[in-house]
């Protein structure tokens, strides 16, 4: 009865490598989900350290509701510092719940879940910002770190046309690393470039690791502009509050000093934001093209818990994950 099964980050790279085809797909179903009702997202927990205030871990408890229903959390880190030494900037791991007895029923590494679940998040964004269409002319990663690749890895997946790719990061060696990358999985015209170079491609990617903006006026985003905020911190308030906006939960959005937040404290109002994307696919509203275009996903646990549901399904059948027999140690009350 009482099963628990840890899941080793290999298994769970393979599991997502095999169905990367339908994660764009499986995550805006999670999405609808979520706009209908049917989740339990409760807003994320930070733990910061007053005398290291870059780092930060987070805790994303969620519930997805229904007869295939599952709860959990994820547990994840987030440490600036770490790809000085050439390490990833997050890890994490997510323990998934029984709905029925509430048990803890598998613990899992969860950082490539996460990864996997923003980047299918990114650009499902994209898509829909764009029409609905999947070409651009250009694509400007500004941050070029685990995030950035996973989301040029999905559109290529979803067979996004892109005519160029352009590169900067503030760490020089990120940024050629990332433009190798991309040149093995066959992106045409790669280069690296600046922040302003960056900046005016058709589809841009903020994936950085920055805690306050830094893209100010007098710059501004042209109209139809597709902007990926990712990071969530690089965008002046005056930029959001000049272009269409929406995001994946509005009251988990404005919080935390995003770029929304602060548009949403200069402004003294939300009507900037026009709404979630789950909205924008169920027809609710439609973009003003004529402005620029930001999709500013603050992250919601019950994306890891679908993602990390669909592991658990695959990897209780394989070898390599571990069953902890007796677990726990006590199985009756009395």
């Amino acid at each position: 009865m009482f099963e628990f099964h840890v899941i080793p980050g290999a298994r769970v790279r393979q599991i997502l490598d095999a169905h990367l085809a339908g994660m764009a797909e499986r995550v805006g179903q999670a999405y609808l989900r979520h706009h209908a009702g049917q989740t339990i997202n409760p807003d994320s927990y930070f733990l910061r350290f007053p005398s290291e205030p870059r780092n930060r871990i987070i805790a994303l408890p969620g519930a997805i509701e229904g007869a295939d229903g599952v709860a959990g959390i994820k547990w994840i880190s987030s440490f600036p510092a770490n790809t000085e030494q050439g390490l990833p900037r997050a890890s994490a791991v997510i323990v998934l719940n029984d709905r029925r007895t509430g048990y803890p029923i598998a613990c899992m590494e969860g950082a490539q879940i996460s990864a996997v679940r923003t980047a299918a998040s990114a650009v499902l964004g994209a898509w829909w910002m764009n029409g609905r269409q999947r070409h651009c002319a250009s694509v400007g990663f500004i941050g070029a770190g685990v995030i950035a690749r996973n989301i040029a890895r999905m559109l290529r997946v979803e067979r996004w046309a892109i005519g160029q790719a352009i590169v900067h990061d503030a760490d020089p060696a990120s940024a050629d690393a990332l433009q190798a990358w991309l040149r093995r999985q066959d992106f045409p015209a790669v280069q690296g470039g600046s922040l302003e170079q960056a900046l005016q491609a058709d589809l841009v990617v903020f994936a950085t690791t920055a805690g306050e903006p830094y893209v100010q006026p007098p710059f501004h985003f042209r109209p139809g502009q597709i902007v990926l905020n990712i990071s969530l911190r690089d965008i002046a308030p005056e930029l959001i509050l000049a272009a269409e906006n929406i995001c994946d939960d509005v009251e988990h959005c404005m919080k935390a000093g995003t770029s929304p937040h602060l548009a949403e404290q200069l402004s003294g109002t939300r009507a900037f934001m026009k709404g979630s994307l789950a909205a924008l696919m169920r027809g609710e509203f439609e973009l003003d093209r004529s402005r620029p275009l930001i999709f500013s996903p603050f992250g919601l646990g019950v994306l890891d818990l679908e993602l990390a549901r669909l592991v658990l399904a695959e990897a209780r059948q394989a070898p390599d994950t571990v069953a902890i027999e007796h677990f726990f140690a006590e199985e009756a009350r009395w």
